[in-house]
């Protein structure tokens, strides 16, 4: 139904479009979710295209910054020990990346805005991660730039969340894998990209900030106007009740009935936390494990990223597509935690350039291929799809967690242990995430 057809609807009556719409895409993958009838190919290029522009930019301009720019920034802040401070920073950031996640997805869940439940939220943390990601790189106090860039990691999240939501809401289940891939190639292709473009700044940071800030306020923005607009949500019921009855409506699934949720998060945590352990201390890799200086380890890093991205390139393009055909996600998440343990183990094995190398073509394909069906993945496993904004927050909580225990559990190691520990640790940790995904039972 077109919104100038809904337009002239009572309330009641987009209501009993809206549900009739839901049962009809539960029975048939290829109807929208949000209209119940099948989708023209130019509204399913949008939506990718959204998905992947939105990818590239926040991923790119959050890179910029925890890549390269910050780890480089820290060294400028007295009395602090860079490596100890990536964790103590990351911890911090991720517990605010925690809350908020779940928070923005249950309230966008709980909008009832005439510009839809997500499009507002998102524009919002475009504003609000784009700004204070910029803010980070301006001060020399660890607790203002720690409160700076949590506040940032509180922006992306009110992005992320209510964006990840419309899979849910306006996709068909029959190309959810394909447009996953759009989403998850755009993620992963930003990564080296913003690696690059930090690595053009080492010397020179402050224009390198303003630069990541400008990126992730255009993802949200660019998105929003890039995607179909979202129908009005003033007809949906009002989630009216006590502040108890709010704080009861972030309930996680009961365990007893969604055993393929647990397992999925289980999952995704185990590798979030594989890939950042090695993700965010690619610098220090370079310069303190593999010895070299701060210019070769910007040619070094230049390098790797261009590698991850070409590989990124292929596989999330054809992972999501293949996963659809043959209707299968967990095969290919699989293969892509095996791929990207074998990786991890080149800088461990070989500690030099070509180390580096072998890790961002073997671990990049590996990760390129698992971002990409894994978010298709989350939703099948999603119990309740009235709530899939909570839900799938919840699910990308195991994100978050990994993002604050990779690299705490990384410079605990490192400070202590040194990185020759820290690489087969990573590496039983992505092969764990394969036994969680392999025994989930609801999903092929």
């Amino acid at each position: 139904m077109t919104m100038a057809a809904t337009a002239t609807l009572s309330k009641e009556e987009r209501l009993a479009a809206h549900n009739a719409a839901i049962a009809a895409a539960g029975k048939d993958p290829s109807l929208s979710p949000e209209t119940g009838k099948p989708v023209a190919k130019s509204t399913l290029f949008r939506f990718g295209a959204g998905f992947l522009i939105f990818g590239i930019l926040w991923m790119s301009g959050l890179s910029i910054v925890s890549a390269v720019l910050l780890p480089e920034h820290y060294k400028a802040i007295e009395g602090a020990n860079p490596e100890a401070l990536v964790g103590i920073v990351n911890s911090f950031t991720a517990v605010a990346s925690l809350v908020s996640n779940l928070m923005f997805g249950n309230f966008s869940d709980r909008s009832r805005s005439r510009f839809g439940r997500r499009t507002p939220w998102i524009v919002f943390g475009a504003l609000l991660g784009g700004v204070t990601l910029f803010l980070t790189g301006t001060t020399h106090n660890a607790v203002l730039l720690t409160i700076f860039y949590c506040a940032c990691m509180v922006g992306l999240n009110c992005m992320i969340a209510p964006l990840v939501a419309i899979l849910s809401d306006r996709v068909p289940s029959g190309v959810r894998g394909t447009m996953s891939a759009f989403y998850g190639a755009g993620a992963t292709i930003g990564a080296p990209i913003g690696t690059m473009i930090g690595a053009l700044f080492i010397t020179n940071l402050i224009p390198g900030f303003a630069v990541a800030g400008v990126l992730m306020f255009l993802g949200g923005v660019v998105a929003v106007v890039i995607m179909p607009r979202e129908q009005s949500a003033d007809y949906l019921p009002k989630e009216e009740g006590s502040l108890k009855d709010v704080l009861m409506s972030f309930r996680p699934p009961k365990f007893s009935t969604a055993h393929d949720f647990y397992k999925a998060f289980a999952g995704r945590f185990c590798m979030l936390v594989s890939y950042q352990m090695i993700s965010v201390y690619q610098l220090y890799i370079i310069q303190n494990y593999i010895g070299q200086s701060v210019e070769q380890s910007a040619v070094t890093i230049s390098v790797v990223s261009s590698i991850i991205m070409v590989v990124s390139l292929v596989g999330s393009f054809i992972s999501g597509p293949v996963s659809d055909l043959i209707g299968r996600r967990k095969v290919p998440v699989i293969v892509a935690s095996v791929l990207f343990a074998i990786g991890i183990a080149m800088p461990w094995i070989f500690p030099s350039s070509m180390g580096m190398y072998l890790f961002a073509g073997i671990a990049g394909l590996g990760y390129a291929v698992y971002s990409a069906v894994d978010q298709a993945l989350l939703v099948d496993v999603l119990p309740n799809k009235e709530e899939a904004g909570k839900d799938l927050g919840i699910l990308n909580l195991a994100t978050t967690l990994g993002q604050m225990c990779g690299p705490i559990i990384m410079s605990a190691i490192v400070v202590n242990l040194g990185y020759t520990f820290a690489f087969p640790v990573s590496i039983a940790l992505a092969i764990i995430g394969c036994f969680f995904i392999q025994i989930i039972k609801g999903v092929k």
